[in-house]
C-alpha cells in the first residue's frame, strides 16, 4: 500500500491549490436505491476532476532541475488539465499528448492553463507511448497519470477528507481505469478504516483492471469502447494492479447504457453534471451491482465534471424518449389539404406538444399521392404515448415509431 504518511504529506503539499470538494447525503439517490448514499463532489474540483490532486503533489516533489526541463503527459483529459494547471503555478512548460478522439472541451481545458497540445493516436495507451518517446527525445519529464507513487498519494486525499468527514462508511466505491485514483485511495481508506470496503467500478468497454484484478495477474485488453472516456485505459500496469490487488476488496463493471442513465439522473436529480467516468459509481448501485450494500452507508466518488456538451445532449435526447417524455413519429398519411391539419389537431386533443415537424413526399418507400411526417412530441410518460398510439390505429393512420 502506499503509506499513509506519504498521502498526509501530499495532502499538506495541495492546500491552498486543491479545493476540498463537497462530501454530501444524496437523498434521492439513497430512496431509489436503497442505500444511504453520500456523494464526494470532485467534479466540482478546480480543474473539473480530482486529477490536479495527484498531478500537482508530483510536480511538487520534482527538484528545480527537473522542473526546468518541462513536463509532458498523456491524458484524455483530465489529468492533463491538472499537471497543465499545476505547471502553470509552478511556471514551467507543460506539453500534452492527447487521443485524437479527445472532446472539444478537454481540450480547450489544457490551452487554457497555458499548455501545448498534441493529438496522437485512437486512445490513451497510444498517445501515451507517442508522450513517452517525444519526452526521452526532448528531454522532458513524463508525468504519469497513475502508475507512479506521488500521483497515487495525491489521489489518496480525496479518502482522508471522505473519512474526517464520515469516519463509519461501511464502503466506498472509486471508478477504476488505469488505478490510480483506487490505489491511492484504497491505501488510506484500509489505513485508517480497514473494516471498511473499497469496491472499484470499470466500464464494460474497458475491462482490463477488472479482468486482471479476477485473474491475479496483469491483463491487457486488445480495444476499448465505452463513452466514459476517463477510464478507457487498455493496458494494465503492474504497479497500481499490485496496490489493488493488497488493498481493494472487489470490482464490478457498468455498460454505457447504465452509465448514461446514471449521467442523466445525476444531473436532474441531483442538479450536478458529472462526465462518463466520474458516474460509474452511481450506475453501479442504480443497477443493482451492489445490491448487498442496501441500508450500508457508502461513499461514491464522482471523480470528474468535465463532460462534452455535444454527448450530453445525446445522452438526454436518448434519456426523455426511454423515460416516455419524448416521441418520435413517422406518421403516413394522403398528400392532400387538410390533412397535416386534421393529424395536429388530434394530437392537440390529447394534449402533446409538437417540438419539431418534418414533412417528406419524396420517398420511394411511398406509394403515390402519400406523405410522411415526422413528429417530436413531448409526452407525459408511458400512459399518455399509449393514448397516442391508440389514438392513430383508432383513425387508421400507418406508423412508426424510433426508439
Amino acid at each position: 500500500m502506499i503509506d499513509l504518511q506519504t498521502i498526509y504529506q501530499a495532502h499538506e503539499r495541495i492546500k491552498g491549490t486543491v479545493v476540498k470538494t463537497p462530501f454530501a447525503y444524496a437523498p434521492r439517490l439513497s430512496e431509489q436505491c436503497g442505500i444511504e448514499v453520500y456523494l464526494k463532489k470532485e467534479n466540482l474540483q478546480v480543474t473539473g476532476a480530482f486529477k490536479i490532486r495527484g498531478a500537482y503533489n508530483k510536480i511538487a516533489t520534482l527538484s528545480d532541475s527537473e522542473r526546468k526541463q518541462g513536463v509532458i503527459a498523456a491524458s484524455a483529459g483530465n489529468h492533463a488539465q491538472g499537471v497543465a494547471m499545476a505547471a502553470q503555478i509552478f511556471g514551467i512548460q507543460a506539453l500534452i499528448v492527447m487521443p485524437e478522439s479527445t472532446p472539444l472541451t478537454k481540450i480547450n481545458g489544457v490551452r487554457y492553463y497555458g499548455a501545448e497540445v498534441i493529438l496522437a493516436g485512437s486512445n490513451y495507451d497510444e498517445a501515451y507511448a507517442y508522450a513517452s518517446w517525444y519526452g526521452r527525445e526532448h528531454g522532458m519529464f513524463f508525468v504519469h497519470p497513475f502508475a507512479d507513487e506521488a500521483v497515487m498519494a495525491g489521489q489518496g486525499t480525496i479518502a482522508l477528507e471522505m473519512i474526517e468527514s464520515i469516519d463509519d462508511l461501511d464502503a466506498v466505491v472509486i471508478p477504476v481505469g488505469g488505478g490510480g485514483l483506487i490505489s491511492g485511495m484504497a491505501s488510506a481508506i484500509k489505513s485508517l478504516s480497514p473494516k471498511t470496503e473499497v469496491i472499484g467500478v470499470s466500464a464494460l468497454g474497458a475491462p482490463a483492471m477488472k479482468e486482471s484484478f479476477e485473474s491475479k495477474k496483469a491483463i491487457d485488453s486488445t480495444s476499448v469502447r465505452t463513452i466514459a472516456d476517463g477510464i478507457a485505459v487498455r493496458d494494465t500496469s503492474e504497479i497500481t494492479l499490485g496496490h489493488i490487488l493488497e488493498s481493494v476488496d472487489r470490482i464490478v463493471s457498468v455498460d454505457d447504457e447504465e452509465i448514461a442513465n446514471a449521467i442523466l439522473f445525476l444531473l436532474e436529480r441531483q442538479k450536478l453534471v458529472v462526465e462518463g467516468a466520474g458516474a460509474v459509481g452511481v450506475a453501479a448501485v442504480l443497477h443493482d451491482k451492489l445490491s448487498d450494500l442496501k441500508g450500508k452507508k457508502t461513499g461514491i466518488v464522482l471523480s470528474g465534471g468535465n463532460m462534452d456538451v455535444t454527448l450530453l445532449s445525446i445522452i438526454i435526447e436518448k434519456g426523455l424518449i426511454k423515460s416516455g417524455r419524448k416521441m418520435k413519429l413517422t406518421v403516413t398519411l394522403v398528400d392532400k389539404p387538410g390533412a397535416l391539419m386534421k393529424l395536429t389537431e388530434m394530437l392537440q386533443g390529447l394534449n402533446a406538444n409538437i417540438v419539431h415537424i418534418d414533412y417528406d413526399r419524396t420517398s420511394t418507400t411511398l406509394a403515390y399521392g402519400d406523405a410522411n411526417v415526422m413528429i417530436h412530441l413531448e409526452t407525459k410518460g408511458e400512459e399518455h404515448q399509449s393514448q397516442i398510439r391508440a389514438l392513430l390505429k383508432e383513425h387508421r393512420y400507418l406508423s412508426s415509431e424510433e426508439h
